[in-house]
C-alpha cells in the first residue's frame, strides 16, 4: 500500500524523501477523478453544442475595471488558508501527526498564510490593473455550456464533500452524537452517494440558473461521474482507506505474512489467534503494540462477516484475498520488521472491493462512451447511468460491511437503499423521457 507519495517513491526508486509524506495518494486520485470528470464533461457538452442540442447564452460583463476591495479580500482569505496549511505541513507539523488530520485541524503556519495572502492579492491587483481602461466598458459575450465546466467541477467538489460528510454522519449517527465536532471536521468519513446527491442538486440548480438544458447536462454528467468514480476508487485501493470488503475465509495469513489457502480449521484458528482485533480492547506485550483494534468490532467471533471464495487459477490471489499492508488507516496487526508510520496489515485477507469497482465502472464507462451517439432520446443516458450505478453498488455491498438500518424486519445498508432508489429512478426517467420523445415526433 501507498498511504502517501513518500511510500511510492521509496518503493519504486528506493529514495526516502520525507517531504512527500503530506501528499496523500487517496487525495491525489480523488483530484485525478475530478480532472477526468472535467475532461469528459467538457467533451460531451461540446459534442452536444455541435449537434445543436445546447446553445450559448449572452451575458454582459464589465472590462477594464480595477480590482475591487471584495476581490482582493477574497484572494487574501483564500491565500491565507492555503499558505497557513501548506507552510504548516512543511515547517510546523509535529512528527507523527497524520497530514490529513493536520489539514482538518486548526493548526498551521501564520507567516506562510500571510505571505501567500499578500502574493495572491497582489497578483489579482496586477492582473486587473494590466487590463485597466480609462473608461470601463460593458460588453456582450457569448458563453457556451462547456465554458462553465470549471464552475461545475468546483461546485461538485464543494457540495460533494458537504454531502459526503452529511450522509456519513447520518449512517454513523451514534458516533456523530458522541463527538459531533470531531466527526464534522475529521479527514475521514465520506459517503460517495451523499456527495453525489448533494452535488447533483447544486449543479442542476447552477445549470438551470445559467440557461443550460438540465436533461442534456445530466446525460453528459453521468458519463463523467462514472469515470471519475472509477479513478477515485483507485485511491481507495492504493492507500487502503478502509473501504474494503468482508473477510475471505478461503484464505489465511501465514507466519510470514503471506496469504495462503486455508485448511479445514485454519480460518477459525486465525480468528481465535487475533480475537482482540475482532472484539474489544488492545493487546500489548513488553516490546510493542501487537494489535491495532479496528472500529469494526463484533460481539463475538461467530459474527465476524466472511465468505469463502477461491480465486480461479488464472486470477492472482490478491484479487479475492488481500491484507492491505501499510494501509493509511493503520488498521490491523503489526508487520514484522517494520518501523515506519504505517506498519500494519489485516490479520485476515478481505475482498478488495475498491479494485472491483474501478474495474467494473471503467468497463461500463467504455461501453456507454461507445454507444452514446446512438442514444437519441435526451435523458436515457442518465437513466442508464443511474441503473448501472445502482446495480454495481448493490453487487459490491454483498462483499462489504456497513452499518444497517432496521426496516420492517429487513436490515439494508444506506448504500443499498440509495442504490435501489437510483435503479428505480433510472427506470422511471427512461420511461418518462421516451414517452415524451415519442409524442414530439
Amino acid at each position: 500500500m501507498y498511504p502517501n507519495l513518500y511510500y511510492v517513491f521509496n518503493d519504486w526508486f528506493g529514495v526516502e524523501w520525507s517531504s512527500l509524506s503530506f501528499l496523500n495518494t487517496f487525495g491525489l486520485m480523488v483530484a485525478m477523478g475530478f480532472i477526468t470528470a472535467a475532461i469528459v464533461l467538457n467533451k460531451e457538452l461540446q459534442r452536444k453544442e455541435k449537434e445543436g442540442l445546447l446553445s450559448p447564452r449572452e451575458e454582459i460583463i464589465t472590462v477594464g475595471e480595477s480590482a475591487t476591495i471584495s476581490e482582493l479580500i477574497i484572494n487574501a482569505i483564500a491565500g491565507f488558508v492555503f499558505g497557513y496549511k501548506i507552510f504548516g505541513l512543511f515547517f510546523s507539523k509535529s512528527e507523527g501527526v497524520n497530514p490529513q488530520e493536520y489539514i482538518f485541524s486548526s493548526e498551521g503556519n501564520i507567516f506562510g498564510g500571510l505571505l501567500i495572502a499578500v502574493v495572491l492579492s497582489w497578483l489579482k491587483w496586477w492582473e486587473k490593473n494590466k487590463l485597466k481602461l480609462k473608461e470601463p466598458e460593458r460588453r456582450n459575450v457569448r458563453i457556451w455550456p462547456h465554458d462553465r465546466v470549471g464552475d461545475i467541477i468546483i461546485l461538485g467538489l464543494i457540495f460533494g464533500i458537504v454531502g459526503a460528510k452529511i450522509f456519513d454522519n447520518l449512517e454513523n449517527w451514534s458516533d456523530f452524537i458522541k463527538d459531533p465536532i470531531g466527526r464534522l471536521f475529521s479527514a475521514s468519513g465520506l459517503t460517495f452517494y451523499g456527495g453525489l446527491i448533494v452535488a447533483a442538486i447544486a449543479i442542476c440548480w447552477y445549470g438551470s440558473k445559467k440557461g443550460i438544458k438540465i436533461i442534456h447536462l445530466v446525460d453528459a454528467a453521468g458519463l463523467a461521474l462514472l469515470l471519475a468514480y472509477a479513478v477515485g476508487r483507485i485511491g481507495c485501493q492504493v492507500s487502503g482507506d478502509g473501504d474494503w470488503g468482508i473477510f475471505n475465509s478461503a484464505y489465511v495469513v501465514n507466519a510470514d505474512g503471506k496469504v495462503v489457502e486455508a485448511g479445514p480449521d485454519d480460518y477459525q484458528n486465525q480468528l481465535n489467534k487475533n480475537a482482540a482485533y475482532y472484539l474489544k480492547g488492545e493487546v500489548f506485550n513488553k516490546d510493542s503494540i501487537l494489535v491495532q483494534v479496528t472500529d469494526r468490532t463484533y460481539e463475538s467471533l461467530e459474527k465476524v462477516p466472511h465468505k469463502s471464495l477461491k480465486a480461479p487459477s488464472f486470477v492472482p490471489v490478491w484479487m479475492v484475498a488481500y491484507t492491505y499492508p501499510k494501509n493509511v488507516n493503520k488498521d490491523g496487526v503489526q508487520i514484522k520488521d517494520c518501523n515506519k508510520e504505517y506498519c500494519r496489515a489485516l490479520p485476515q485477507p478481505v475482498f478488495p472491493t475498491p479494485f472491483y469497482e474501478t474495474l467494473v465502472c471503467t468497463i461500463l464507462f467504455i461501453i456507454l462512451w461507445i454507444i452514446r451517439r446512438r442514444i437519441k432520446v435526451p435523458g436515457v443516458m442518465f437513466g442508464i447511468y443511474l441503473i448501472l450505478n445502482g446495480i454495481e453498488r448493490l453487487t459490491v455491498e454483498l462483499f462489504r460491511v456497513n452499518n444497517t438500518y432496521s426496516i420492517f424486519g429487513f436490515h439494508p445498508t444506506q448504500a443499498e437503499l440509495i442504490s435501489c432508489a437510483l435503479i428505480l429512478a433510472g427506470i422511471i426517467l427512461i420511461i418518462i423521457v421516451k414517452r415524451k420523445y415519442s409524442k414530439t415526433e
